[in-house]
């Protein structure tokens, strides 16, 4: 098939045929899943990820070329040191920490090469803090962890944004894995605690950002920019969390004034607009035995999570009758408090 506007025709096609291109009048938080506009028949989509293909890198983006000119670099408090290529090395990355965690399983600091499972520790990080475009796992339940496995490897957790191909390529590695590989993931990824991760800042404007290819907000050149109605989300540190793939520096998250107040009085009381949070995510929204805790999470995976239950793409009976009165603004206000929140 011909390219179309320098992208695959493949592309466009999934975009017009799953009904995914929209008015540039409906607002979407594109910010949530790494874009700072909305999506465009132009625009690069996912990769389609069919049975039989690697999660790595059939399902994913194509990896950018990376500098590395052998230099060991360094982190606060670490006792190695790593070079760029070691740090990102898909089947196992570095683990600046070793002592922060127990001992890894073969499948979360390796993967398995053969069939393209990338390690866990990659995207995740050892101790399961993770990045803004993905999913921080420690300290969630390991019985639903393992649900959220299924989920994705049923089709019952897909992503809103069709751009977001990280989230095609968790779906298949939630088919690929075997019990013995999930179970273990799960379990080591629960025992470990949530640590404070998000600095929450009510402002009025946001540094400029621009986005990397899985959706990662890293500063850019220029002057403050208006923050609007978004949340922008950086790293504390850009280069030791985008080069280094720093497990202990967090992210600033940008919300807009008066969000975290108003966030609070919907997540507390519902407004009739929808249930207490802590009705399901215990109290100080730290989770339960078998519910996630959400507090302190970062706010661009917290607001993927309730748009992707309000447009059907992630499937709940609990959570989408939640969502389903909320607009916009207000999922973005209750972001904002929640991950304001101490873990």
């Amino acid at each position: 098939m011909r390219p179309f506007g320098g992208w695959p025709a493949w592309g466009v096609f999934s975009l017009v045929a799953a009904g995914l291109l929209v008015a540039s009048d409906i607002r979407r938080p594109d910010w949530a899943y790494g874009y700072l506009k909305p999506l465009g028949v132009a625009d690069r989509v996912a990769p389609p990820c069919q049975p039989g293909m690697r999660p790595y890198p059939d399902c994913a983006y194509p990896a950018g070329a990376s500098f590395d000119d052998g230099t060991k670099l360094e982190l606060p408090g670490a006792a190695a040191k790593f070079t760029r290529s070691q740090a990102y090395f898909d089947y196992g990355p570095a683990d600046w920490y070793p002592g922060d965690h127990p001992q890894m399983p073969e499948i979360v600091a390796r993967g398995r090469q053969s069939l393209g499972i990338r390690a866990c520790a990659l995207c995740h990080f050892p101790n399961g803090q993770g990045k803004m475009e993905n999913g921080g796992v420690a300290g969630l339940p390991a019985s639903y962890i393992l649900q959220q496995l299924r989920e994705l490897k049923n089709g019952n957790r897909r992503s809103a944004d069709p751009r977001k191909a990280n989230t095609n390529e968790m779906a298949q590695i939630a088919r690929l894995l075997t019990e013995e590989e999930a179970s273990s993931a799960a379990n080591y990824f629960a025992s470990m605690k949530w640590r404070p991760w998000v600095r929450v800042v009510e402002a009025n404007e946001a540094p400029p950002v621009r986005t990397t290819t899985n959706g990662l907000f890293l500063p850019a050149a220029g002057v403050s920019v208006p923050l609007g109605d978004r949340i922008i989300e950086v790293p504390e540190n850009p280069e030791r969390t985008d080069v280094m793939r720093d497990p202990h520096s967090g992210f600033v998250a940008y919300v807009p004034v008066g969000s975290v107040g108003k966030g609070e009085t919907l997540a507390t009381s519902g407004e009739s607009k929808t249930a207490r949070c802590s009705a399901c995510h215990g109290q100080g929204l730290k989770g339960t035995s078998t519910i996630p805790g959400i507090a302190g999470r970062t706010a661009s995976y917290l607001m993927r999570q309730l748009w992707d239950f309000s447009q059907g793409t992630r499937k709940s009976q609990v959570m989408t009758p939640v969502v389903s009165k909320l607009d916009l603004d207000e999922m973005t206000d209750i972001v904002a408090y929640v991950a304001s929140l101490a873990p």
